[in-house]
């Protein structure tokens, strides 16, 4: 029997913390699938949790938190119900993947967008998982 169910969404798998976020933007590899850019970096794992992501609403977009924190919402639900497609490659090599999505969009997208728009983004982030392989704490290798 799995430690946590397979649908939940942790705390553990927050990405928090100044040093690790200032990491992620400093070594992380960036990707931009509309409606959100995506900077990822791949390391051999150190934490209990194999994905650990930051999602990101800009208030120039959305003047209302009541607007940024739907968006949030509707991301998180849909990386909570989808996040298995990389998880488990993650999980078979020992790698840790930090992730921080930033949603610059105008409008407010519909559930079923952002699922697509997720499921997308996990599938990318597998096959870029797929062909790199981290030789150092570092994370400075490149993706072909």
């Amino acid at each position: 029997m799995n430690p946590e169910p397979p649908y939940c969404f942790t705390k553990s798998e927050r990405l928090s913390g100044q040093l690790a976020i200032d990491l992620l933007f400093k070594q992380g590899k960036p990707d931009f699938i509309y409606p959100y850019k995506i900077i990822y970096r791949v390391d051999k794992q150190t934490t209990e949790t194999h994905l650990r992501i930051l999602i990101s609403v800009s208030r120039k977009n959305f003047k209302k938190a009541v607007d940024r924190n739907r968006i949030k919402r509707l991301t998180r639900e849909a990386w909570r119900k989808n996040k298995f497609i990389l998880a488990e490659s993650l999980g078979r090599n020992h790698n840790q993947m930090d992730i921080a999505l930033i949603f610059i969009a105008k409008s407010i997208p519909l559930y079923k967008e952002t699922e697509d728009k997720i499921i997308l983004i996990l599938q990318r982030l597998k096959k870029a998982h797929e062909h790199h392989r981290p030789n150092s704490i570092q994370g400075s290798d490149s993706i072909d």
